[in-house]
Order: structure tokens, then sequence, then C-alpha cells
């Protein structure tokens, strides 16, 4: 799909970046279905990246005071989607290796299946592109890269045809959970952070002002989403494992986003972690 009024060069620009990242993700989608299985070969990529991820022996920054609240608290899933989180989404080349080192599936539906047994209120923030959006007349260098592989891309925002499996579609493990009735499927956010959709104003409407924030991608929008929410004075805790990154020459995404939340989140933690506490709410 072409992207925003551009030439036609800059078209046949873009129409390379999606080959180059199509065949990228084809041996993604080999390797990562492989390695994703459940497994020692998994079990032993997971612990790996967690070693590569290690926090510092002598940290120089204190220790988290945060604590949940039963009433204050809501889980935040951000872009549970397949173009991130699937070997058949048309990221799974840059971003495979850190989700399945991570577990980041897994541990997703695990704090979902938390906050449903705690009744915390469960807010989804997905990632949608319409017709209009692909005419915007300027991009950063991922969007240019996300709208020219059509990722999460859909015919209209009120036009569902062809989204159940597509890339914009939300992963199947999780659907049980976020079509309960109960969750809140805000509307669409645009770039990378919550400033354009109503994530925000449906927590403040349930009186919510701790979020924990799990999903995809670290350093794109789930870094701009914590970022944003600590500026409107939430209290922020990132789950570490229930996010990934992608892996590319420019760098390491998740390492660049795990120093960040270390700097700037109320809290980091694990998914266990997490789901500890979260399940301390109800005891």
């Amino acid at each position: 799909m072409k992207t925003c009024n551009h030439d036609h060069n800059h078209d046949h620009e873009h129409d390379l970046t999606r080959r180059d990242l199509i065949s990228i993700g084809a041996k993604g989608v080999a390797a990562g279905s492989a390695v994703a299985a459940v497994g020692a070969a998994g079990s032993q990529a997971h612990a790996a990246g967690l070693a590569d991820y290690a926090d510092p022996a002598n940290p120089a920054l204190p220790p988290s005071t945060m604590t949940l609240e039963k009433g204050r608290a809501a889980l935040l899933v951000v872009d549970p989607q397949i173009d991130f989180l699937s070997p058949q989404g048309v990221t799974w080349g840059v971003v495979g290796e850190s989700v399945t080192e991570h577990n980041v599936v897994h541990n997703i539906g695990l704090l979902f299946r938390a906050a449903k047994a705690a009744d915390m209120p469960v807010v989804i923030s997905p990632h949608y592109y319409y017709p209009h959006d692909h005419r915007w007349q300027f991009e950063g260098a991922l969007e240019k890269v996300m709208h020219s592989i059509g990722m999460f891309d859909r015919p209209g925002p009120l036009n569902t045809e062809g989204l159940e499996g597509s890339g914009a579609d939300f992963m199947a493990e999780y659907k049980d959970y976020i079509f309960d009735g109960k969750t809140i499927i805000a509307s669409p956010h645009k770039v990378y952070g919550p400033e354009q959709n109503d994530a925000g104003l449906q927590l403040r409407k349930l009186r919510v002002d701790q979020i924990i924030i799990a999903g995809m991608s670290a350093n794109l929008c789930v870094e701009s989403h914590m970022r944003e929410f600590l500026e409107q004075g939430f209290e922020v805790a990132v789950v570490r494992d229930a996010t990934a990154g992608a892996k590319v020459p420019e760098g390491d995404g998740y390492l660049a986003a795990l120093i960040n939340f270390r700097m700037m989140a109320n809290a980091v933690w694990d998914t266990d972690e997490t789901v500890k506490r979260i399940a301390d709410l109800s005891a």
C-alpha cells in the first residue's frame, strides 16, 4: 500500500522495504515457530534472555515503593495484536526473537487471567491504521515502515471486514478475556502514545490512578504510554517480561526501553511478581 502522497520513487523505496521485511519475516516464521514451541528450547531461550537483561548488581537508583491498592489499580495492555505477537505478524522477523526470549505471549495471558480473577479493570490500547492514515504528509522512520508493510491495517474505523485473523486482530489466546463484556477497548492510538485515544479518560472515569502496563512494543508504544501516563500523574508499573522489542542494526529496542523503565517507572516488576501482587488484592 502506498503511503502519503509521495512520488513514485518514494513508493518504490517503500516497496523495497516491504519486500525486505517480508523476506526477514518469512525466515522469522520458520525460526520463531520452532523457538516459541513449549519445551526445553523455549525455556532455555527465556532464561538466556533474562540473563542478558539482568538488573545491575549494584544499582544506583532507589528501589520502588509502589504498592497496588484495590479500586485504584488497572491493567493496561498495549497492542496485544497478531502483527506484533504472532509468527504470522508482519514484524515477527524483527521482534520474534525478543517476544520468544521473554515468553511475552504466555506472560500477557497470565496477567489477563490474574486481573480478571481479582476483578481488576482491564483496558486495551490497540493500534489501527485506516486508509486516511496512509495519506499523512510526513512520518518518522518506524511510521514509514509500519505504513509500508500494512501493519495494523483496517479498511475503515466503522468497517471490520477482514479483521478476523488479520494482523490487526487481537491474539486468539486473549479474546476470551478481551470480549468478556467488562474489558475496555479504547479507541486506537495512532503513533506510539495514548495522546490520541481515550485510554486515559476511561481510566480516570474508573477512578484509577495506578496502571500496570504490558504489551508491545517495549521502546515504542509501551514506553510512550508509560511516559504520558507518568506526566498525567498516574503511578505506573511496567511488567518487564510482558513486553519485547525489535532487534535491528540500529539497536536492541527492548534494552533501550528497559533502561528507561528503570529510570522513570514507579516500578518494574516481572510477571510472577505482578501476578502475586494482583492476587494479594483479593486476599
